[in-house]
Formats: C-alpha cells, structure tokens, sequence
C-alpha cells in the first residue's frame, strides 16, 4: 500500500475507535444511530452541492450498488447497536472488527475484484484474527467456544457481515467510477460526493427500520426532543471516517489489505477502553494486542 493510503487508514482507525467509544456511552439504538448517520450526513452534505458536477459520473450501476450499500450500512449499525447494548465493547468490538479481514478478503478473489494477497499479508491477516479473537478472554483458558455463543456475539457478527457487504460494494462502485468516467484529478471530489450519497442511502434503510418496530419509533421521537449534540459529533466522526476509507481504496491493491490494515482500531479501541473506561488489562487482551499490531505490519509492508 502507498504511504498515502496506509496514512488515511491510520487516521480512520483512530476515528473509528473514538466514535465506537462514544457510541457505547450512550446505550446505543437504532434510533441513535439514524439520528448519528443522518446528522453527519447532513452535516457535510454541502459537499454536493460544491462538487455537484461529479454527480454526472454516477451510473445507473453504481446507483443501484449504493442503494446495496445503504442497506449493508444499515444492518451494520442494527446489529453494532445491538451488540453494544448487550456485551461488552472489548468483546463486541474485536469481533465486529475481526471477521470481515478473512470474508472481505475471500470474496473479492471468488468475486475477481483486486489483486489477490501475497503470502505475508495472509498470514498478517490470520494474526489479526488471532489476536482479536484473543483480546476478550480474561484467561487463555477461556478458550471455548461456549464464550462466544451469545446474542452479543450473534449481533457482532450481524454488524461484521454487514461491513464485509458495503466494503464489497464500495470497492465495486469506486471502481466502476474511476474506470467508467475517466477521472483522474477529479477522483477525490466524486469519492467525497459518493459517501454522502451512501450516508443518505444508509438513513433511508434505518429509517425504514426504525418505522417499523413501535419501540424504536417511540425512542427516536424521544431522541429529537433530547440534545442531539452527542449523535451530532458520532456522525460526523463516522462520516470523516468513512470517506478517508473509500479514498484510500482507491490507493490500495486488494479492499482486504484495507479491511486489514483498519484493524489498528482494535488495539486503539483496547487502549481507550483501559485508560478512559477503566476496563482492566487482562493477559490475553495485550497480546492480542500484540498480534493485531504484528499482522497490520505484515498486511502493510506485503
């Protein structure tokens, strides 16, 4: 990966890391992650209407991956919301994290998308699995496979699936963007153009989500009474994240080297969960740790 590409991920892991934190704090629901999406979305809407030319390059197919990808967005932050309000985040966190590293990697070789893994990066990739299926255990004797059937986990992996589908799917359309429309100076305006126009896509999906159960109705029709504040600086901190990701796909061989490397949240998760919630610093989660930072070099430098 360029030092431009690894640069962006770096700085979107640290972002990733501190909004999950700040989402955890607050019991988080659907409810508040269409409140979060959508505020930040709009916040930055702006975009559009600045870069309004880059909309010409929008293909029917790539209109039709963004309503997939909206969709994707969303069973993300159901099953994310979900598996905060049920678990813990040192172990909801890595796992939400973790999986989508092998899957995004496998399907986009069956799928023939990107540049197939050399070596080194697979086995970084399969030390960051490791090592995030590591860092919630309490002792290494806790490695069964009872500790991990929960709803807590099921919600994880829901949100983990959901990752792997609008990672696929972005990659898809940036894709189709760059080669179809011939864009070469012009690639950063209409990435910027397409996250906004996802982040819509994905508020469209949780609303209808939200419209359909009484519960969640009832909680966002509380939430717009509340100070919106707090769901303002998560959306806005997902948005920033999510556009230095799609722009670093453009820079990367393979979307798995880039799933991969994001993973650096994990171990900056960790530390934000030791230092600010006062989680205690078990054996197993510093070398997971460990591991994860050890696969990020090896997915890096491969």
């Amino acid at each position: 990966m360029t030092t431009l590409a690894v640069t962006l991920l770096l700085v979107s892991a640290g972002i990733h890391a501190t909004w999950n934190l700040l989402g955890k704090r607050q019991d988080p629901t659907a409810s508040f992650m269409l409140a979060a999406n959508t505020l930040g979305t709009l916040a930055l809407a702006p975009l559009v209407f600045v870069f309004w030319n880059s909309l010409g390059a929008f293909s029917a197919p790539v209109w039709r991956l963004l309503a997939l990808t909206g969709l994707a967005q969303a069973v993300y932050y159901v099953g994310l919301a979900g598996a905060y309000r049920t678990g813990d985040l040192s172990l909801t966190y890595p796992l939400v994290r973790a999986v989508p590293v092998l899957l995004v990697t496998g399907l986009t070789l069956l799928l023939g998308q990107g540049e197939p893994p050399s070596q080194q990066a697979v086995i970084g990739m399969a030390l960051i699995v490791i090592g995030c299926l590591v860092l919630p255990l309490q002792s290494f004797n806790q490695i069964r496979l009872r500790n991990y059937a929960s709803l807590a986990v099921a919600l994880a992996l829901m949100a983990a699936l959901g990752t792997v589908g609008y990672s696929i799917l972005d990659d898809r359309a940036l894709r189709l963007l760059r080669d179809g429309s011939g864009l070469t100076g012009d690639n950063l305006a209409v990435t910027l153009v397409y996250a906004v126009v996802a982040g819509l896509s994905a508020s469209l999906w949780l609303g209808a989500f939200v419209a359909l159960r009484r519960e969640d109705r009832r909680q966002f029709q509380a939430l717009t009474r509340a100070d919106l504040r707090q769901a303002l600086l998560v959306g806005v901190f997902i948005f920033v994240g999510y556009a230095l990701v799609l722009v670093a796909l453009a820079l990367t061989p393979n979307v798995g080297y880039a799933v991969a490397f994001r993973q650096l949240s994990i171990p900056l998760g960790a530390v934000l969960g030791i230092l600010i919630l006062k989680e205690p610093a078990y054996r197993p989660r510093l070398v997971g740790v460990g591991l994860v930072f050890v696969g990020l070099v090896l997915v890096a430098t491969g």
